[in-house]
């Protein structure tokens, strides 16, 4: 029995529960005739699966069986009579155990409330609320501020070392990044360190993944491209020397000072100055005193007050009901919760998802709250089902590790765990909306730096280990052990299984006896080559696989390979797959087998920056998106009607299957599109079969003509292609480059509704029309305007009604001479290689371009 339908510590109250809740679906579905009752029963049967089999007596049935597959086995199992009467005495059973007092109250949350609650919020996923911390943050900061003593010996290091210990669960990874954020934000006058370096360490960390993050933190930049330990030791010590740095090195496992791992990882950091810091957090006083810290502090309990006003903050702070009444039950259930600030965030979430009092005093009942591991449980039971499932599939990942939002809507849909509750909606909009709703009760936790990118609390981690059972698996085959081997052994049920760093002699033994899988993501660190013999052998022994990812990560390639690399023909044999990655770099070109539409189902194509000339499967119409290097070339786009992301540019040509036209059904897309090649286009009413006004999902559109004038059509024909291209209304930014038109358009200047009225970002590169520059009247939220090499002789006397504008931007224009009135809301002007006469009145005091950009507080000057 898998423990994902029963609670990790159950009580016989919560397992008759969760046994009720599973029956009452299960008996609704018998309710009609009982031809359709079987087929509700399969669908029940499907979801609660294991408490239905030993229910009714059969055998489990294969996942991959048809509706009437299934319905034969329940018939041959056993009769209808039959299976009345055990409903019948089951049914007694449970009437009785609903008058416990024990038994849950079930959230009131629909699916579709759940996928369309606040979307729109989750780029706002804000950083956690930190409450009744101040103490221990004004004696940490006294801490971090102590200076080394003078009589100090000089071969002692340059840093001192706090040690913070504490139960899971107990704030101490919010506290390190609350501390971190103080420095930055309210000390950032004092100058107290000069790099600051903010490190979770796991209980197998990596050294050198360790000293590839701090290296981040240190340059604010991407991951070095060093991957060896002697070559990222030495980078990290030219970055620290002569600094003073604070690292926090955030839940750290080891149990002893003498740790070979730990003094690796400390042995670059006394290049630093003295007075230096390392905060160390740890579940452990022995961990937190490993690096020889004087100073351990125990991470203290809030106080009941602090405690009920962070429990109400996130049960409440969005809602705008009458408090006075919640406050009282929320107090009564947040005694029970002895004080854990993760399970305050995560029961209060889910109160906060259904203010209702008759559910919350019923909350305030259950007896299950007063452990941590239930009251977590108790949350993750409220979610709705499609999204509990999709969160049980994140156990794949390793603790902590750096969930993409994008990566995961793919891999959710691949796997069918996204469910759309109308035609017309798209199925990442809802996983997106699952995304949200994690992140709202704390199962999701938004990345320090991205928006985008997630992490899921340790204890959390320990919940999903149990619910997930053996479907899920991760090999953490870590940094330090590669060539000796991974000693485990992998469940032979597994269906979705990560292998953290390659080994094809683990792959080639353990992994493709594994029948059942249905995902497999291996995760290349470095320049690890993966063997195109290797992944061929995947294809012909895997066929059930729907997810096939290879350098999951957009900072680690699979291939290196300068001649290029062949996905093999045999990919035609996964037959089921929906989810191919296999991640190239940038010098790679990668071949397409001819194989490749055999994939009916595949959705997602992602070669990151492999080189790929031309796309000409026009047959794989249920492709959704397509990575790889940009000039790609798409034969007959306009087939491909499921897309909605395209990895480069659409060139137009008069070549067949690229004609403008190919856009016109392709309204899905979104995020950015560049066209290429307009100048082919010949006509106003070719220009709008390219439909750009219904691809309302887009947020960037980049129109570029080229050529010169023996193939460009008259400044006419120019004007009214672009009169056609009226992009779509919630475009943020327009790009348009080359274009030689006698005019703008009428929805470019405010004659016409329509146009993108909300546009924020405006680039104008090389458009050559005499005279002033276009008037901005249609884009009144304009932030950025960028003017690149265009030939008027005076930008648009009318600018200063552009009150929004914030950064202007003006480069190689040689014929603008003055400035009009610019708006006082400009904080960035900058003027580069432009007219000699412009660029020196700007910079002399008392001309009137001097006077009109004074009020900017930032500028610059310069000369490419």
């Amino acid at each position: 029995m898998r423990w994902t339908r029963w609670p990790p510590c159950s009580g016989t109250g919560r397992w008759l529960s969760c046994l009720c809740s599973s029956f009452d679906l299960f008996k609704n579905c018998c309710a009609s005739l009982y031809n359709w009752w079987l087929v509700h029963v399969f669908q029940a049967a499907c979801f609660y699966r294991d408490w239905s089999y030993q229910v009714i007596g059969i055998k489990k049935c294969p996942e991959n069986a048809s509706l009437f597959d299934m319905l034969d086995i329940f018939s041959t199992a056993i009769s209808i009579g039959e299976l009345k009467k055990r409903i019948h005495k089951v049914e007694n059973t449970v009437s009785e155990v609903k008058k416990a007092p024990l038994l849950c109250v079930a959230s009131n949350s629909t699916q579709s409330d759940i996928a369309n609650k606040n979307r729109r919020r989750l780029g706002a996923a804000s950083k956690r609320e930190v409450f009744g911390r101040e103490v221990l943050r004004d004696d940490i900061m006294a801490r971090l501020r102590e200076t080394p003593q003078v009589d100090e010996p000089s071969s002692s290091p340059c840093y001192s070392v706090i040690g913070i210990y504490g139960v899971a669960g107990s704030g101490k990874t919010t506290f390190a990044g609350y501390v971190r954020d103080y420095i930055k934000e309210e000390c950032k006058e004092e100058k107290l360190f000069d790099t600051i370096m903010c490190i979770h360490v796991s209980e197998t960390f990596s050294v050198e993944d360790i000293f590839q993050e701090m290296l981040q933190d240190i340059s604010e930049d991407s991951l070095s491209s060093i991957s060896d330990h002697r070559g990222l030791n030495k980078k990290l010590k030219e970055a620290l020397r002569g600094k003073r740095f604070l690292l926090i090195l955030d839940d750290l496992w080891v149990k002893n000072k003498n740790d070979q791992q730990l003094e690796e990882l400390i042995s670059p950091l006394n290049v630093g100055l003295k007075g230096s810091k390392i905060l160390v957090t740890a579940r452990t006083k022995e961990a937190a005193g490993a690096l020889c810290a004087d100073k351990l502090i125990e991470m203290p309990d809030l106080d009941e007050d602090q405690y009920l006003a962070m429990f109400m903050h996130y049960a409440l702070s969005c809602k705008s009901i009458a408090l006075k009444e919640f406050e009282q039950v929320g107090r009564e259930i947040a005694k029970k919760l002895h004080r854990s600030p993760i399970a305050a965030v995560t029961v209060a979430g889910r109160l906060g998802a259904n203010p209702n009092i008759s559910f919350w005093k019923n909350v305030a009942k259950l007896d299950m709250l007063n452990d941590t591991m239930d009251a977590l449980w108790w949350s993750y039971k409220q979610l709705n089902p499609d999204i509990m499932r999709c969160f049980e599939f994140c156990n794949i990942f390793p603790r902590r590790f750096k969930l993409d939002k994008h990566d995961l809507v793919g891999l959710w849909i691949a796997q069918g765990f996204v469910k759309t509750s109308c035609p017309t909606e798209d199925m990442e909009d809802v996983a997106e909306g699952y995304i949200q709703e994690l992140v709202s009760c704390s199962f999701l936790r938004p990345d320090d730096y991205s928006e985008e990118c997630f992490a899921i609390h340790d204890l959390l981690h320990d919940l999903l280990a149990k619910v997930a059972g053996s479907d899920c698996f991760r090999i953490e085959n870590i940094w330090s052990h590669i060539g000796e081997g991974w000693k485990g052994e992998v469940p032979r049920d597994v269906r979705h299984l990560f292998v953290q760093n390659y080994d094809g002699e683990l792959i080639t033994k353990k992994i493709l006896a594994l029948e059942n899988l249905r995902t497999l993501i291996i995760y290349v660190v470095g320049y690890t080559p993966v063997e195109e013999k290797v992944i061929e052998s995947i294809c012909k022994r895997l066929p059930k696989l729907r997810v096939l990812a290879v350098a999951f990560g957009e900072d680690y390639y699979v291939i290196r390979k300068p001649d290029g690399f062949s996905v093999p023909e045999s990919i035609a044999q996964l037959k089921h797959l929906r989810y191919l990655a296999l991640r190239t770099h940038s010098s790679c070109a990668v071949t397409l087998p001819s194989a490749l539409p055999k994939l009916h189902h595949i959705q997602l194509l992602d070669f990151y920056k492999g080189k790929i000339l031309e796309f000409p499967f026009a047959d794989l119409v249920k492709l959704r998106h397509m990575f790889c290097r940009p000039n790609l070339k798409f034969r007959n786009l306009g087939r491909l009607i499921s897309l909605q992301t395209l990895p480069s540019c659409f060139t137009v040509s008069n070549e067949q299957g690229y004609e403008v036209k190919q856009l016109r059904d392709v309204n899905k897309l979104r995020g950015r599109l560049d066209i290429y090649g307009l100048e082919n286009v010949k006509s106003k009413e070719e220009a709008l079969e390219a439909n750009l006004a219904a691809k309302e999902r887009l947020t960037e559109l980049c129109l570029v003509w080229f050529g010169d004038d023996d193939t460009r059509c008259s400044p006419e024909v120019e004007a009214e292609v672009l009169a056609g291209l009226c992009p779509p209304v919630g475009i943020q930014k327009l790009v348009i480059h080359g274009y030689r038109g006698s005019r703008y358009p009428d929805w470019m200047v405010g004659k016409q509704s329509g146009g993108p009225d909300g546009l924020r970002n405006l680039q104008l590169q090389r458009c050559s029309q005499l005279g002033p520059g276009p008037q901005f009247e249609a884009f009144p939220h304009l932030r950025v305007l960028y003017i690149w090499c265009c030939s008027w002789d005076s930008l648009p006397g009318n600018m200063e009604h552009l009150t929004l504008l914030e950064n202007l931007n003006i480069v190689g224009c040689k014929n603008i001479r003055c400035l009009p009135a610019l708006p006082q809301s400009i904080e960035w002007f900058s003027l580069t290689s432009c007219n000699d006469e412009l660029m020196e009145s700007c910079k002399t005091a008392g001309h009137p371009n001097w006077q009109k950009i004074e009020h900017i507080p930032r500028k610059r000057f310069s000369v490419i």
